[in-house]
């Protein structure tokens, strides 16, 4: 709802004026960073200028810049994805069965993200690692600069591997098995799903999203597990094959 003197905004209508940054801080409890943060990416729109040091917010940004951070706390959805959600419900549409997709996707929030400083504190790598860790795709952010809780257990993993005197160029092959898999199981899923409305297809393929991920565990721990039963000791040969 427009505020008491403005008229509808660009939500809802052109505002006359609208807020300026520091009632839309007020009204969002967000920093200034956070808010231009999300204009840029294109959550909230652009301000109207009147001068070089004056701008007008949407009167509606208040409302839709905390239903952002809401999401951002409750999920651990990138903004692309928060972007589309908030294009589908302007739409009309209902977006319960596509917040359910991305949370079988993406997963819960699991606590603030972390820049790269902190997250080398965190896992102990050096700034080299985590450069070639990012060129090889084996540490893949779902922001750029971002880095989330599953970041840093693998951050923490791949420390442990250059312990041992291993180079990323050593764990590429992961990269490659990944991807072959996730080609398999996107073929999968668009021959069982692309007959379907969006609504029904976001419904069907969070249901097998949930069980990919469930064949991923079982399926490479099981074939671990008999490779591991298949050899007399450490040193069998029967280990590589």
């Amino acid at each position: 709802m427009a505020e008491k003197g403005t008229k509808t905004g660009a939500l809802g209508g052109k505002p006359a004026k609208g807020l300026r940054m520091k009632e839309l801080i007020q009204a969002t409890g967000l920093p200034k960073s956070t808010i231009l943060h999300y204009v840029a990416e294109g959550l909230l729109p652009e301000p109207v200028r009147t001068s070089r040091n004056m701008a007008y917010y949407d009167p509606g940004c208040a409302e839709r810049a905390r239903d952002i951070k809401a999401i951002q706390t409750t999920y651990a959805f990138p903004l692309a994805k928060i972007k589309k959600l908030l294009s589908l419900r302007d739409q009309g549409r209902d977006i319960a069965p596509f917040v359910e997709l991305n949370e079988a996707v993406f997963g819960k929030a699991g606590g603030p993200a972390l820049d790269e400083a902190a997250f080398r504190q965190a896992t102990g790598l050096t700034q080299p690692q985590v450069s070639a860790l990012l060129s090889a795709r084996l540490l893949m952010p779902l922001e750029e600069g971002s880095f989330n809780r599953e970041d840093v257990a693998a951050g923490r993993a791949y420390a442990g591997a250059f312990a041992f005197g291993l180079g990323a160029s050593d764990l590429a092959f992961y990269v490659a098995a990944a991807k072959n898999l996730v080609d398999h199981e996107m073929e999968l899923r668009q021959r069982l799903t692309r007959h379907l409305p969006d609504e029904q297809d976001a419904v069907v393929t969070r249901q097998l999203t949930e069980g990919a991920r469930a064949l991923r565990d079982y399926v490479f721990d099981r074939v671990f597990q008999h490779r591991i039963m298949a050899a007399s000791g450490l040193k069998d040969e029967r280990l590589l094959t």
